[in-house]
């Protein structure tokens, strides 16, 4: 596949992802929130406000919107860190790791649908 082409099919399997999500019932997160659980569940911990701040190129404040929102949703918690009380650490949930299974089965139905010409629109009538 060409190079442009592999954009075009990323773009699109995104698209398809989205409206997927938008179309769910349960938490609507933004960019900046699901940024923040993709980068606490798929890299190496242990993950700190500040060290996701650094990650994502945010605020530590910005960060710790994000985390009230997903601890508001059970899918993140934070709590001192025992080497440094002045540190919170960022933990995983039950609810956040069933969070990113669905996000992952939602990711490939969209490129299932991407890869099958007609069924993007069929899914979305």
């Amino acid at each position: 596949m060409a190079n442009g082409n592999n954009h075009e099919h990323l773009v699109r399997v995104l698209q398809e992802t989205i409206i997927a999500l938008v179309r769910r019932d349960g938490a609507d997160l933004s960019s900046r929130q699901l940024g923040v659980m993709l980068t606490s569940y798929l890299t190496d911990g242990p993950h700190t406000v500040r060290g996701l701040a650094l990650k994502l190129n945010v605020s530590k404040p910005a960060i710790t919107r994000a985390l009230d929102r997903l601890g508001e949703l059970d899918l993140a918690r934070r709590k001192p860190d025992p080497s440094d009380r002045r540190s919170v650490l960022v933990q995983r949930t039950p609810k956040g790791n069933a969070f990113m299974r669905d996000l992952r089965n939602t990711i490939v139905a969209a490129e299932n649908r991407v890869n099958e010409p007609g069924k993007a629109e069929a899914a979305r009538k």
